[in-house]
């Protein structure tokens, strides 16, 4: 994975953020001054989890926390797809079941008329499709354009290791977040 220098990274975060130049505080400013730079890592949140990426660690004078940048060049970086014009994304965001490496936990949208039937997953070696069955039952009546979100559970063949989730309706990775979030 192609790395930016040291001096690319001070570059990137010296600059001036923007044309508006802000006031000093009563008690004035103080430049600060970068004593050194180690390459370092640093966790990084993706589609498939978290993991470690390259960052440089810079020491400032005065100030006890070091200044992390990202060490990886932005060509090597690809923005997450974006869903097409018209699809439905069913499932935000899913989590592993506590103490069962099985089962997903999925949180999903659904409208206010929808009735919800249960989840379900397509396996392949690399990835685990999930998507939620849920049927419109307003008969068609007016309904209120509402989302409700919720979490349902759904069971692996085999344990989720490192395969990559994907929302059905969009075809796009589903982000794992914590069961608390």
């Amino acid at each position: 994975m192609p790395l930016i220098t040291a001096e690319r990274a001070y570059a990137e975060f010296s600059k001036p953020a923007g044309l508006i130049e802000e006031e000093c505080p009563a008690k004035g400013c103080r430049l600060l001054r970068v004593t050194g730079a180690r390459l370092g890592k640093v966790p990084l949140e993706t589609s498939r989890g978290a993991i470690q990426v390259p960052a440089w660690m810079f020491t400032v004078e005065g100030v006890e926390q070091k200044k992390v940048h990202v060490a990886v060049d932005p060509s090597a970086v690809t923005a997450r797809p974006e869903r097409e014009q018209g699809s439905v994304e069913e499932v935000m965001a899913f989590d592993l079941a506590a103490g069962k490496p099985r089962e997903l936990l999925l949180r999903y949208g659904y409208g206010a008329c929808d009735t919800v039937h249960g989840a379900r997953a397509y396996e392949t070696g690399q990835l685990v499709v999930v998507d939620v069955d849920e049927e419109d039952s307003g008969s068609g009546k007016p309904c209120p354009d509402i989302l409700k979100t919720a979490t349902t559970t759904v069971t692996l063949a085999r344990p989720l290791g490192d395969r990559l989730v994907l929302d059905s309706g969009t075809g796009l990775p589903v982000l794992r977040r914590a069961r608390d979030s």
